[in-house]
């Protein structure tokens, strides 16, 4: 399979259709962030990498192309920003997505994007010519993420739910009050009370939880100034919150530990709640590894996508 892979990042979809046993002759990857191509290097040395996608044009794709896929930049689309739609020059890649396909005509697309007004969301339909599909990554991944999916992939269904939880994929050893504290948290009431009991009533309780495919905050940090959504503290017994691209300023997630106390989710651990292999971002620094991962696709849901072709293409 020949694969156009654009606003590539650091390669997701090669890992996906890896998984999904899809076997690819020629990747092209079109991606201008230095740190994401150098990731993408550094895992997969073939990747045909084509520069900006506002200059790639069909010459070059001799053999075809067999699906494209992408995710454009979200900032104009997604209900946490700014609203802007289509006159955000971010949202305007999504036109130059359209472009290519309509120049290459691959056998099978994906586009995927955040939620957004069903406004925005008609006018992408309209271009594709098929309604998106939303899956919650939460049914595949330890992560509460809703992303629609636009595809002419068949067959496409509701991935089934595996469950998983925060402490499923949590480094061993780190839940303890030393080094990789942060400080100490303000509880929030009853709901937190819940939480910190010990035995089968936390369990029970948790477990209801876990099958709604929700996060919970269980307090607030104490040594974090400004905004709450920076010093929420999340059970590692639930869902962790979507991850974004922001990093820095206390902006990673951050979860409950032993007497009160809260550490910061590790790059590591943001890598498996993308379902990404261990250390896949460990060529660049710690802030660009936190910011990939949240730019990143959900690895397991790609994959279950990516099961539904048929092969040979």
């Amino acid at each position: 399979m020949n694969v156009l892979s654009l606003f590539d990042g650091m390669s997701c979809g090669r890992i996906a259709l890896e998984r999904a046993g899809i076997p690819v002759t020629n990747y092209f990857a079109s991606e201008i962030d230095p740190y994401a191509i150098k990731v993408s290097k550094a895992n997969w040395p073939d990747i045909i990498h084509i520069g900006d996608v506002t200059k790639v044009n069909s010459v070059g794709f001799d053999k075809g192309i067999n699906l494209i896929m992408g995710g454009s930049p979200c900032q104009g689309f997604s209900f946490a920003g700014k609203q802007l739609n289509f006159d955000d020059s971010r949202s305007k890649l999504f036109f130059e997505f359209v472009r290519l396909k309509n120049q290459l005509m691959p056998k099978y697309f994906l586009l995927e994007n955040v939620m957004m007004k069903k406004e925005s969301q008609d006018i992408i339909s309209s271009y594709l010519g098929v309604e998106p599909i939303m899956i919650n990554s939460a049914l595949v991944s330890a992560q509460n993420r809703k992303r629609l999916y636009w595809t002419n992939i068949p067959n496409i269904e509701q991935p089934k739910d595996l469950g998983l939880i925060i402490k499923d994929i949590a480094e061993d050893g780190l839940d303890y009050v030393g080094g990789t504290i942060r400080g100490r948290y303000l509880p929030n009431g009853k709901t937190h009370q819940v939480l910190e009991l010990n035995g089968t009533k936390k369990v029970n309780a948790l477990t209801t939880v876990q099958k709604d495919s929700l996060c919970v905050m269980v307090g607030m940090a104490e040594d974090i100034k400004g905004k709450d959504i920076l010093r929420r503290v999340y059970s590692q017994q639930a869902k962790s919150p979507t991850l974004t691209a922001i990093c820095g300023g206390h902006q990673e997630a951050k979860v409950a530990i032993d007497n009160l106390f809260y550490r910061k989710l590790t790059p590591m651990e943001y890598e498996r709640l993308q379902n990404v292999p261990d250390n896949y971002t460990a060529s660049v620094c710690k802030t660009q590894r936190y910011r990939m991962c949240g730019n990143g696709w959900n690895v397991n849901t790609i994959t279950h996508i990516f099961k539904n072709i048929p092969i040979p293409v």
